[in-house]
Order: C-alpha cells, then sequence, then structure tokens
C-alpha cells in the first residue's frame, strides 16, 4: 500500500471478528487458541467497550487489528498485527496508541503484551516502541476445562 493512501484507525466491533481473525492467522508469530473463538472475542470485546481498535485501508480493508483489555489494575494487549503489504508505514503505532490511551482515560497505569520468545520482529517492535522485557516475574498458566 503507498503511503498516500488514507488509512482509518476505529473502534474493534463484533463485525470486525472474522477480518481480524483472518489476519491474525495469516501473521508469523501470532498464536491463536481456544480462546480466539467468535463467542470468546465476542464477550472479549463486550467486555473491554472501546479499548481494542483496527486500522482500514480507503476501500474499507481491515488492515490491523489489535485487543486490549484490563482487570481494574493493568491493560493487556493483544494481536497486534497488520498486513504485510501495510507494515512500516506507522499502522501498528497508530493501533497501540488507539490502545494505550483508552487504558490511560481508564486510569490504568501500566499494559503487558505476551509475546512468543521466537518472535523476533515483534521484538524488534515492542522494543522500538519502548516496551521493556520483564525480567523480575514469569508468567505461569493452566488451562482451564
Amino acid at each position: 500500500m503507498s503511503s498516500g493512501h488514507e488509512i482509518g484507525i476505529r473502534e474493534f466491533s463484533v463485525a470486525d471478528i472474522s477480518s481480524a481473525l483472518e489476519l491474525w492467522s495469516k501473521t508469523d508469530g501470532l498464536g491463536l487458541n481456544e480462546s480466539d473463538t467468535l463467542e470468546a472475542l465476542d464477550r472479549f470485546l463486550q467486555r473491554n467497550v472501546g479499548l481494542s481498535a483496527v486500522a482500514t485501508s480507503g476501500d474499507g480493508r481491515l488492515i490491523g487489528a489489535v485487543l486490549c483489555g484490563h482487570d481494574g489494575r493493568r491493560g493487556t494487549i493483544h494481536h497486534l498485527a497488520v498486513t504485510e503489504d501495510c507494515r512500516r508505514q506507522g499502522v501498528a503505532k497508530r493501533l497501540l496508541e488507539h490502545c494505550l490511551s483508552r487504558l490511560q482515560q481508564a486510569q490504568i497505569p501500566r499494559c503487558n503484551i505476551f509475546l512468543y520468545e521466537s518472535n523476533a520482529e515483534g521484538m524488534r517492535f515492542w522494543e522500538h516502541n519502548g516496551w521493556d522485557v520483564a525480567t523480575t516475574w514469569t508468567t505461569v498458566q493452566k488451562r482451564i476445562g
């Protein structure tokens, strides 16, 4: 996509879920699991109204998506992705700015992301945008059900 095309950022809606799932499934370094069904993502968006965002091209094509939520104490970013033809144009940064500004409005003081250790491109993006690797704690997880 050339830099002359208009890119819009707007709130992620239920109608965007299928297109976002398609984008995420094609994005290297991004893993989908049982939490990424239409129903689960609908619940996530309803619980975190206005925090998640999508980017669209001038013709309305979804070119980026990110999920954002919080638990009242800290925010979490999930599945930030941009189509390959639209990368390095500031789209991901604009999606991230949407999320962080909404978290700030909700008085959430910090935000976390989960990143696969093998996702070198993702790590470069996050470090370039001022994020640090947490070395004082680790994530412990249990699947339920």
